[in-house]
């Protein structure tokens, strides 16, 4: 049986610990530093906020000390928000045993360094192998059972399998990668198209400029990352355009309802101070914009978005923009598919 933490207790940090305790290959511990606080999810076993209904098993520990919650960890799941990664790995690092497995189930790209989530995550555990789950999964599906798809990446293939292993369950596949790279930036990118798709949303626009969006986002996913050193087929596997799909269509995607709100004239400041949970695509943006100005990479609807969120360009503006670039033929990125 194998010992393992949760480090974060928001609506995916508290779906994995449900997940894991539904075996009976885990000890389950539940780091709950912030809001819900480890005494409220001790008193209630439920994150009535954020996953309503979803109650939390008797054997799952739950607490804010790192250090009881990390003991002896066989693997370590961070499901803490990429802007306070940094934060939080600092409060801990220094109690993850140097033989766990480190998985990420974080979909962004850190603004100050352009790190990936387990290029953070190398800086604090560097003796830990390291493994990124990616895909369509929300945790408000997964705790009611619903039948899902996933993919755990490595370039330790044994890794990978360990987790695979974990949290395989029937109603929940999980597939293994060895493009990390590709399957980081997948969950990363996904969310800064899906707030464009959001905006076609609240604008009205409707399913055609919708499937316009998504399609040419997928371009622009696999021009980017390529260009980071990503295998081009992966976009086009779960990690890539399933969990686009899922982002860019789902009433509980967090980031493509700020487009939807921004396409219906909120405030970028509105809307996130009506949100219980972050949306890592507005932040990602950020992030994308730099890297592909670095790298001179096309990258419109990405382009567009930043403008949208961080330079008060008005989204009928910025579709207005999109539409009239120079007309060109269709370029499809396409990568041979394995035999």
């Amino acid at each position: 049986m194998k010992n393992v933490a949760v480090l974060g207790a928001g609506a995916m940090g508290t779906a994995c610990a449900w997940l894991l305790a539904e075996s009976d290959q885990c000890r389950v511990r539940l780091w709950a530093k912030m809001n819900p606080s480890a005494e409220e999810l001790n008193r209630t076993r439920c994150n009535e906020r954020l996953l309503p209904g979803v109650v939390l098993q008797p054997s799952i520990l739950i607490s804010d000390d790192a250090e009881a919650v990390l003991r002896d960890a066989d693997v370590v799941l961070v499901a803490v928000p990429m802007r306070g990664l940094r934060d939080a790995m600092s409060c801990v690092a220094d109690k993850i045993p140097s033989t766990a497995i480190l998985v990420s189930i974080i979909k962004g790209i850190e603004n100050a360094t352009l790190k990936r989530p387990t290029e953070v995550l190398h800086e604090f555990a560097p003796s830990c192998q390291l493994v990124a789950i990616g895909g369509p999964c929300h945790a408000e599906e997964i705790t009611r059972q619903k039948p899902a798809s996933i993919v755990a990446a490595s370039d330790h293939p044994e890794a990978a399998e360990t987790v695979q292993q974990l949290m395989s369950r029937d109603f929940l596949r999980m597939y293994v990668s060895e493009d990390l790279v590709g399957v980081e930036l997948g969950g990363a990118l996904k969310n800064v198209i899906a707030i464009a798709a959001g905006i076609c949303d609240g604008l009205e626009f409707g399913d055609n400029a919708r499937a316009a969006v998504m399609t040419r986002g997928l371009n622009e996913m696999v021009r980017f990352g390529q260009a980071l050193g990503a295998n081009p087929a992966t976009f086009y596997g779960l990690a890539g355009i399933g969990d686009l799909i899922t982002t860019c269509c789902s009433q509980h995607s967090r980031n493509r309802f700020v487009g939807d709100q921004l396409g219906q004239g909120k405030t970028l400041e509105e809307i996130e101070a009506s949100m219980h949970a972050v949306a890592e695509g507005v932040l990602t943006s950020r992030s994308v914009f730099k890297l592909a100005a670095e790298r001179g990479l096309e990258m419109p609807i990405a382009e567009q978005i930043h403008s949208v969120l961080f330079e008060g360009k008005h989204p009928k503006e910025a579709t207005i923009d999109l539409m009239n670039r120079p007309l060109k033929s269709e370029s499809i990125l396409t990568q041979p598919a394995e035999s």
